[in-house]
């Protein structure tokens, strides 16, 4: 296989030149080329760029700001692999990343694949409590499964394969965002293509940088939600509820400790203990560990209030999702 590597970039020189270092690093011998698509910025990464043309096989494409998912389609279009591989612009890639995919995809052959994210060594305190609350097995976040491959997973586009045959079947991601990611999942997994989780071919993501963006991030998801269920139909889940019903549930527990009436608030406080120790162990932070709870709380809510807030207009009232959430669509 001949992979190439589709970058979409939006203002982030400085990440652009992290991203582009850890290839220097990668081990194996693999046939690649990395596709920089730049949206539209008004600072640039193509100095950066051409800092690493005699060292790495990569092209640079400048073009309007159209957004992260038609940027993605832009570089497949330019790409000369057959294989490509998207990430997002604030990961670092582990030196053992390519050689992971190219030796599952060698033995289990997939058109669609997704990895994990980790926090690296490097990071900051919040990112690396961010993190925790994204991947954590007991928040919403998290690559399940375990080490067992996963049929059917719906990919990240910040860690993502796809085949060149799936791109022009597919015809790539739509004009949603967030949420392209999941919705040209389902529309393979509908034309009969099978997508799987690589769990050893996981990034760093460096994901949002201050507590307002994080918001602002996760409560976007919580609004497309509802969305992806009208136009897949058969991807609806309760589970996608729990965010909601724990956030209302934390309200409520805490207007019924004002009337002496606990149990609920334990409940919830155990929950928090819990948390605070994982994060703990994972971090060896105990300043990581209580903004991880913070973090929690912030995704919960988040997201929640985005989940209620567009399955109020989309079902109840019956909005189409253009004219009632305009900013979610380029």
């Amino acid at each position: 296989m001949f992979f190439s590597f589709i970058i979409p970039v939006f203002n982030r020189p400085d990440e652009i030149k992290e991203l582009l270092e850890s290839f220097l690093a990668l081990k194996g011998k693999h046939e690649y080329e990395i596709v920089v698509v730049e949206d539209g910025s008004t600072e640039t990464s193509e100095l950066v760029v051409k800092d690493y043309n005699n060292q790495l096989n990569i092209s640079y494409y400048f073009k309007e700001n159209t957004g992260p998912g038609d940027s993605r389609n832009y570089g497949m279009r330019k790409a000369k692999g057959n294989y490509f591989i998207i990430l997002d612009s604030d990961v670092i890639l582990p030196p053992n990343y390519l050689q992971e995919v190219d030796v599952f995809l060698s033995k289990n052959y997939y058109d669609c694949f997704g990895g994990p994210d980790a926090a690296h060594a490097s990071f900051t305190n919040l990112q690396k409590a961010i993190n925790f609350a994204m991947t954590s097995f007991i928040t919403t976040g998290g690559i399940r499964g375990g080490k067992q491959q996963v049929e059917n997973f719906q990919p990240r586009s910040f860690n993502m394969g796809l085949s060149k045959k799936a791109f022009l079947d597919s015809g790539g991601f739509g004009k949603i965002h967030p949420g392209e990611d999941p919705d040209l999942s389902l529309r393979l997994l509908r034309l009969g293509y099978k997508t799987t989780l690589i769990e050893d071919a996981f990034v760093f993501h460096k994901r949002r940088i201050s507590w307002s963006k994080f918001y602002k991030q996760v409560h976007k998801f919580g609004m497309v939600r509802p969305i992806l269920n009208q136009w897949h139909p058969k991807s609806k889940s309760l589970v996608y509820w729990f965010p909601t019903l724990f956030s209302l549930g934390f309200l409520v527990s805490i207007i019924f400790l004002a009337f002496n009436e606990a149990l609920l608030f334990y409940a919830y406080l155990f929950y928090f203990l819990v948390a605070f120790a994982l994060a703990l162990i994972s971090s060896k932070s105990i300043v990581v560990a209580f903004q991880s709870l913070v973090a929690i709380l912030v995704q919960f809510f988040g997201y929640g209030y985005g989940f209620l807030k567009s399955t109020f207009n989309i079902v109840v009232l019956r909005r189409k999702p253009q004219e009632a959430f305009p900013n979610l669509f380029f």
